[in-house]
């Protein structure tokens, strides 16, 4: 009981510190980024996780997640969106350029994410060293980029044993079996997105955090972009965007969500950083970077310059 009541003291710290550093505008501009990005995004994941599924299973199991959460129309409207980015890279030249491109665009997600998650733990690399650590910051958002396509992976791997293993389940249990089957994908899809941001709050940021604290920072986050999917889904289910927004109601759909999983993001970032500094190990800056201070005055100190 203590515990739990030392874990909501540290949930309303996280609060506090999320208002504090502008979570709000932070997470609309990861959204801007995103639904820039999201298409070249999703390519990547798809070619790289058809390599073992095909690109049709891949794109079809993107499209039932998606559309579990944000409806038919904004699911269709990210296929046709895959679609033309897949039909502008006919030719060579053309594959080239934008596989630079595509690259470039989905790993600037991670990078905009990266500096955010920064500035909420206070460190911020070591501007000497920009042109390297510009270099590293591709290099890690491109490595996550991987870690997505994994996870997808896994999941899919997962669903196909648990469809061959159906028939068998139903006979073994047949009054339980779709509660089931919903437990089991809850849970399969809860330590997904568990493992998908303690990889995020380990690797991306310019800090050093133990693993024990990214995990339990994690599973938190975890749960509330769970809980927030089963939200936003009601409210989407029952809203009249498509009244309010006409055509343009899909975007503003993805949007909707983006921004929602965005402020779940950092604000699972402001309870890792609580948590790892009052009963953790700790945060401190890499090598390549250093702490900063946010720090509030009535006056800013002016230096005179005579002309």
């Amino acid at each position: 009981m203590k515990r739990l009541g030392k874990m909501f003291q540290l949930i309303g710290q996280a609060a506090l510190s999320f208002s504090d550093d502008h979570g709000f505008k932070l997470s609309a501009s990861l959204s801007y980024y995103t639904i820039f990005a999201l298409g070249p995004l999703l390519i990547i994941i798809i070619s790289l996780a058809g390599i073992f599924f095909g690109k049709e299973a891949v794109q079809g199991e993107i499209y039932h997640e998606i559309n579990g959460i944000v409806g038919n129309d904004a699911a269709v409207q990210i296929q046709d969106i895959i679609k033309n980015i897949q039909h502008t890279h006919a030719t060579v030249t053309g594959a080239i350029i934008g596989g630079i491109v595509l690259i470039l665009g989905a790993t600037g997600v991670f990078t905009e994410m990266q500096g955010s998650i920064n500035f909420i733990w206070s460190v911020k690399a070591n501007p000497k060293k920009s042109w390297l650590k510009y270099i590293i910051n591709r290099l890690i958002s491109f490595s996550l980029v991987l870690v997505l396509s994994f996870l997808l992976l896994v999941s899919l791997i997962i669903n196909a044993l648990l469809s061959v293993l159906s028939d068998r389940l139903i006979k073994l249990f047949p009054d339980y079996t779709v509660s089931l089957f919903n437990f089991i994908n809850t849970a399969i899809i809860l330590v997904v997105i568990t493992g998908l941001f303690t990889v995020i709050f380990k690797i991306l940021p310019d800090a050093i955090i133990s693993w024990t604290d990214a995990l339990i920072g994690s599973a938190l986050t975890a749960l509330l972009f769970l809980l927030g999917k089963v939200i936003i889904g009601f409210y989407l289910g029952r809203s009249n965007l498509g009244i309010t927004y006409g055509t343009a109601a899909s975007i503003i759909i993805i949007l909707t969500w983006v921004y929602y999983s965005s402020m779940i993001l950092y604000f699972g970032a402001e309870f890792t950083k609580v948590y790892a500094l009052n009963a953790g190990e700790g945060i401190r800056p890499k090598q390549t970077a250093v702490f900063i201070i946010k720090q509030e005055a009535k006056e800013i100190p002016q230096s005179r310059i005579q002309l």
